[in-house]
């Protein structure tokens, strides 16, 4: 059974509890690496100014987040069908949990393929 490295874990307790219920679900089944909860707004500047965001007003920010950025594990940036697969499992976990998510796989202002937010 796979397990979140200790990074991983650190990272996803900077999280509201219900972003942790929900991927100490699914990596019980689907191997995964979360890459960041909560930033700091200066970190939120960094990655808009490279372009990694578009915006500055970003779930990451709340204290706990609000949002995680997870994703399949090993990661491919490139494999758009690991993505849907990987959110297909997560979008389960949550409706049976009864966690209100939404994945940035879905926004139609770009594809965030490792964001997931509360609604």
């Amino acid at each position: 059974m796979p397990s979140f490295s200790s990074s991983s874990s650190a990272k996803l307790q900077s999280c509201h509890p219900d972003l942790q219920e929900l991927f100490y679900a699914v990596i019980e089944e689907y191997d995964c690496s979360v890459l960041e909860g909560h930033r700091s707004p200066e970190r939120q500047q960094q990655l808009f100014d490279e372009g990694m965001t578009k915006t500055l007003n970003s779930n990451h920010l709340h204290d706990p987040s609000r949002a995680v950025d997870v994703m399949p594990y090993p990661i491919n940036w490139d494999d758009a069908l690991e993505h849907h697969k990987f959110a297909t499992k997560v979008y389960q976990k949550a409706i049976q949990l009864g966690i209100k998510v939404r994945w940035g796989g879905n926004f139609k202002s770009f594809f965030d393929a490792p964001h997931w937010e509360l609604l």
